[in-house]
């Protein structure tokens, strides 16, 4: 017997964002019952997922597990159906009683849904889910095999890019205020774009450049706004083209630990120009002059000050609100995107391992560098 939904198109040419609707609790009380049935099965009669391209995949208990869709909510899961002869790749995700096959799930039917779009819908944080865990996390994860990204927060804020009826990339931030771990009381003090992604395919075409820009757009009315630390090489490159492009941003952006105060605060223009300026020129190829001492002492004292513009004042007593610091990554500038687990330099915060999807898994606070070939 075919699995329901099987590879096969989400019937009428509807995806499940765009039809995903009811009680959450009630959606995976379905996947559970599923679940139960399908343990039940005769393994000489057993449902099957028709792979697009032709192949079957038997379904039953070795390739069939249950994830937490959320962070902060280990009761609230989705059902995935893994590869059997790759436990680390997953098939489809079930839901609304079928199996969506992982690249329907970030697909619409909808044209108003177009551009960045924030994260609102449950049907739009599974969408969120695939594209960090799923395709971010594991499909499009290169080397590195042995490691996943933690979902996001239910309440995380992101925006999702849909361009030509496929969301192509995400970013998230940790709001000011947000709780920058589970196991203190500390808050971020600004806003911090934490992670950023592009889809292969959908690289080199501005999308990296459009979600920092956003971002900062977002948040007009904050004198500081910051990027998790630690940012890669590629990462700053990304940040000099953007900066050198919006030079009204350059006092604005900071690479910063959590939660943020001015003595955990680096300003990323000045960096760039301090970095660049000792060897003489950027990567990108032209020249940077070298800040003066004056700049460089101020910034050891722990006065923040940005040549051209002065003092830059802030409220080192602001509060805040979110969870735990994850990961950025880029491609070169001239891709303008900035992607993370893409190649190059790879950074992970909060990163966990495990030997499949279903497996147990143990939270990593230490950063870890790896780079993909």
């Amino acid at each position: 017997m075919e699995a329901e939904g099987g590879g096969r198109a989400a019937a009428g040419c509807l995806y499940l964002v765009d039809t995903l609707e009811g009680d959450p609790e009630v959606l995976q009380v379905d996947a559970e019952t599923y679940y139960k049935k399908l343990l039940k099965k005769s393994p000489s009669n057993p449902d099957v997922f028709s792979i697009p391209g032709g192949e079957e995949v038997k379904l039953d208990d070795s390739c069939v597990c249950f994830v937490p869709l959320y962070r902060n909510n280990p009761t609230c899961k989705l059902l995935l159906l893994t590869d059997p002869k790759d436990k680390k790749t997953v098939l489809a995700v079930y839901l609304n009683q079928r199996w969506w096959p992982v690249e329907d799930v970030v697909k619409t039917a909808d044209p108003s849904r177009d551009g960045l779009i924030l994260v609102q819908t449950f049907g739009e944080r599974i969408v969120l889910f695939v594209l960090n865990y799923i395709i971010f996390g594991m499909l499009e994860g290169s080397s590195a095999n042995d490691a996943f990204f933690l979902p996001h927060f239910a309440t995380e804020c992101a925006k999702i890019v849909w361009r030509n009826g496929e969301a192509v990339a995400f970013y998230s931030v940790k709001r000011k205020g947000s709780l920058c771990d589970g196991t203190t009381s500390q808050c971020y003090l600004l806003p911090v774009l934490d992670t950023i992604f592009v889809r292969t395919k959908y690289r080199r075409g501005g999308l990296g450049m459009k979600m920092l820009h956003d971002f900062c757009q977002s948040f007009m009315d904050e004198d500081a706004l910051g990027i998790s630390c630690p940012i890669s090489a590629v990462m700053y490159q990304v940040c000099q083209k953007f900066l050198q492009t919006y030079p009204e941003e350059q006092k604005r952006l900071w690479e910063v630990e959590a939660p943020g105060d001015w003595s955990q605060r680096v300003n990323i223009w000045l960096k760039i120009q301090m970095e660049s300026s000792s060897a003489g020129k950027t990567e990108a190829g032209f020249q940077i002059n070298k800040p003066k001492q004056s700049d460089v002492d101020q910034m050891n004292q722990g006065v923040e000050y940005i040549p051209g513009v002065g003092k830059v004042s802030g409220d080192a007593t602001e509060k805040n609100d979110t969870a735990a610091a994850r990961t950025l990554n880029s491609q070169a500038p001239e891709q303008e995107d900035l992607e993370e687990r893409a190649g190059g330099t790879h950074q992970c915060k909060g990163l966990r391992k495990r030997t499949s999807p279903g497996g147990s898994v143990e939270d990593k606070a230490t950063k870890q560098f790896r780079i993909l070939p």
